[in-house]
C-alpha cells in the first residue's frame, strides 16, 4: 500500500492561518509490512526513523493499538520551507491508521483530527481535500470550506535556506492596533469573496495586500519584494509568501512561466524555481 499526500501553500497573502491550496509536490508513504518495531526508512536528514517519527506518532494518536510496521517515506516536499511538509506527514499518518485499522474516516473527520494536531486547518485541510480551502476553528471544532480553484499555475521560488515556523512566528507582533486589525480583516474578507466570485482582478490585487504577517516576515525573506517586482515586469498575476516562508509563490499563466523563471535566475537569486499546479485530489492511495 502506498499513501500519497500533496504539499500545500498556506495564507495566499491575507488569508493568514485560514486559507491554503494543495500543490503538486508529494510525500509518498509505502507500507512494506509488519515489523517487530516501528521502522521508517527515509532520506530526509535528521528526522526520526522510529516510533517518534511524526507519521507514526500521528497514526498512533488515531489508533493506539496499531501494530508496528516497516515504512518507507519518499518526499519531494522541502522541510521548513513553507510548503506544508509537517502537514503532509500528519495527513499521511492519519491515512495510515485509517487504512490499516479500517476506520472508514470521512474527509470531515480527517480534517478535524489533523487540525486538532496542527492547530489550524490552512495546510492540513487542502492536503486532505485537495484544491483551495478556507477554514477556521470555532466552538472547539474546525470547519473547512472548499473554494473554486483559479485556472493558473505557480512558480515556486525555493531558497537554499530553511526558515523554522517558530522563528517566522516570533517575527509577528503580539497585537495589532484596532484600526489595523479592521483593515487587515477587510482585506482578507474581500479576498475570500473575490475567490468565490472568480473576480481574479480583485483577488490578485488583494493577494499582495496582506497586513497580518507579510510586512513583518519579509525581513526574514528578502527575496519576497524582489520577486514581486520581477513578477510585475514578466507577466505574473500575484506573488505571496508561502506559509511561514521562505518559499515565495508566484501565481502565473503557464505561457508566461518560462520568461519569469529566466528573469529570476538572471537576477542572481540562488534558489530554485519549480513549476507547480494545484492538486485537486488530496491524500489518496496510489
Amino acid at each position: 500500500m502506498i499513501i500519497q499526500a500533496p504539499a500545500s501553500s498556506a495564507n495566499l497573502g491575507p488569508g493568514f492561518d485560514s486559507i491554503g491550496i494543495a500543490v503538486s509536490l508529494y510525500l509518498k508513504l509505502e507500507v512494506l509490512g509488519p515489523s517487530d518495531n516501528w521502522q521508517v526508512d527515509h532520506q530526509l536528514g535528521k528526522l526520526p526513523h522510529d516510533e517518534t517519527n511524526m507519521i507514526v506518532t500521528t497514526a498512533l494518536s488515531v489508533a493506539p493499538d496499531l501494530p508496528p510496521q516497516h515504512l518507507q517515506v519518499v518526499s519531494e516536499i522541502p522541510i521548513a520551507h513553507g510548503l506544508g511538509s509537517s502537514s503532509s506527514a500528519i495527513v499521511a499518518g492519519i491515512e495510515l491508521a485509517n487504512q490499516l485499522k479500517n476506520l472508514n474516516l470521512s474527509k470531515e473527520e480527517k480534517v478535524e483530527i489533523a487540525s486538532q494536531i496542527e492547530g489550524h486547518p490552512d495546510n492540513v485541510a487542502p492536503t486532505i481535500l485537495g484544491g483551495l480551502v478556507v477554514g477556521t476553528h470555532i466552538n472547539g471544532h474546525f470547519s473547512a470550506i472548499e473554494a473554486p480553484l483559479f485556472p493558473y499555475a505557480f512558480a515556486a521560488y525555493i531558497p537554499p535556506y530553511n526558515l523554522k515556523t517558530a522563528d517566522a512566528r516570533a517575527a509577528l507582533p503580539y497585537q495589532l492596533e484596532y484600526s489595523q486589525a479592521v483593515h487587515a480583516s477587510a482585506v482578507a474578507n474581500t479576498f475570500v469573496a473575490s475567490l468565490f466570485a472568480k473576480n481574479y482582478d480583485v483577488a490578485f490585487k488583494l493577494m499582495e495586500a496582506d497586513r497580518f504577517h507579510e510586512p513583518y516576515r519579509k525581513e526574514l525573506v528578502p527575496e519576497l519584494d524582489q520577486i514581486r517586482e520581477l513578477g510585475k515586469k514578466h507577466g505574473a498575476l500575484a506573488t505571496y509568501l508561502s506559509g511561514a516562508g521562505p518559499t515565495v509563490m508566484t501565481v502565473i499563466d503557464n505561457d508566461d512561466y518560462g520568461l519569469f523563471e529566466q528573469a529570476v535566475h538572471a537576477a542572481g537569486l540562488k534558489g530554485k524555481v519549480v513549476r507547480l499546479h494545484p492538486d485537486v485530489e488530496g491524500v489518496k492511495l496510489i
